[in-house]
């Protein structure tokens, strides 16, 4: 049997290499629009570094994505294995046995949510690595400077003695959450986890600075 003239082979062979022409086509279409977001930020404060880091955006998270981050830090921590354990002979074994791991912390959960998220962006430093962005969102509301939250799986400047020291509390994080407020242009100016605690909006539902204007200002930040 043949299909206007060629075999059910041939005609498969054909849609195959048009399908996969498509997906060319749009890969290429989405790399020509380019970024969702680039931006360049200089780190403020002494000994800082001198050259400009670049941020760029391929997309920004979506809803789904940014989820499992959000819950890390608004779900409540799941019971240590064993607190159920019924008393008798098993209870007895248990407690002779090894005692159980405690359940990951707030700070863990949040790490292993941010390590499992897509990369959207990459910031560009001095080093031959860039920093992964894990966690991109932004709100513009009319009259206000745009707010935009972006979150790295690395330590800004973890292994840079240049940069500003981070808090006690940040030493320890291995992310980074970088929030800023930018005017019309693309001006402004981001802070950071490194010497903020990260909390959750609830009312923008994101991740966010905790006293925001409280915090030192990290970057300043141009297109």
């Amino acid at each position: 049997m043949t299909v206007n003239g060629s075999s059910p082979r041939t005609l498969v062979a054909a849609l195959a290499v048009a399908a996969t022409m498509l997906v060319v086509a749009n890969v290429d279409l989405t790399f020509a629009d380019g970024p969702a977001l680039k931006l360049r930020a200089t780190v403020i404060g002494s000994g800082a570094p001198v050259a400009a880091m670049t941020i760029e955006l391929f997309r920004w998270s979506t809803d789904a994505e940014r989820t499992p981050v959000l819950l890390a830090l608004t779900a409540p921590p799941p019971p240590p294995p064993g607190a159920s354990a019924p008393a008798g002979r098993a209870g007895r074994a248990g407690r002779a046995g090894r005692a159980a791991a405690p359940p990951p912390s707030p700070l863990e959960r949040l790490t292993t949510a941010i390590k499992a998220a897509p990369t959207v962006g990459f910031i560009w430093a001095d080093g031959p690595t860039g920093y992964s962005i894990k966690y991109a969102w932004r709100s513009a509301a009319p009259n206000t400077p745009e707010r935009v939250v972006l979150v790295t799986d690395r330590r800004l400047g973890a292994n840079a003695p240049s940069w500003p020291p981070a808090s006690a509390a940040a030493a320890g994080a291995e992310f980074t959450v970088v929030e800023m407020r930018l005017d019309g242009k693309g001006l402004g100016e981001a802070k950071s986890s490194l010497t903020a605690p990260v909390v959750v909006d609830a009312g923008a539902n994101t991740l966010a600075l905790d006293r925001y204007t409280d915090a030192p200002v990290l970057l300043k930040v141009t297109r």
